[in-house]
């Protein structure tokens, strides 16, 4: 009887763990982003942007319009405040690269790599900064 009190909370537990696991795997996030950006080695030209997860850390990051598309493997971590949905880019000088994907309610942020372009301008001491951008998880 007493694991049997135990079992509803830890079960209520495993299956919000498990929803917000799947947020970004079941939904896709879309925003206007109003600069040509960089992920993957590949450059995304301004418009709507949509973003969503292939096969489990595989995004997929697409400007339909544009006809443009790049698929990237992230990293998960639970460093996000949760509050909107965003997408996080660094910039250095007057190019753009995506870094991070921020999910409204969860506390999971998708992390890209680094391409190598970002990688030079960082090795060229080009100071950076962080533009965020609003999007919706639809």
């Amino acid at each position: 009887m007493k694991s049997a009190k135990w079992m509803l909370p830890v079960m209520l537990f495993l299956m919000s763990g498990l929803m917000v696991a799947q947020s970004l795997t079941s939904s896709h996030v879309v925003a206007q982003v109003p600069f040509d950006f960089m992920v993957s080695n590949k450059i995304i030209p301004a418009g709507e942007c949509v973003v969503q997860a292939v096969d489990g850390n595989i995004l997929a990051i697409r400007n339909f319009d544009a006809r443009k598309s790049a698929l990237v493997t992230s990293s998960r971590s639970g460093a996000s405040n949760g509050d909107s949905t965003v997408l996080v880019f660094k910039r250095y000088g007057s190019q753009y690269f995506l870094s991070e994907i921020r999910l409204e309610g969860s506390t999971l942020t998708y992390r890209l790599p680094q391409s190598r372009a970002e990688a030079e301008m960082r090795a060229q001491n080009v100071p950076a900064t962080q533009q965020i951008l609003l999007a919706s998880l639809q």
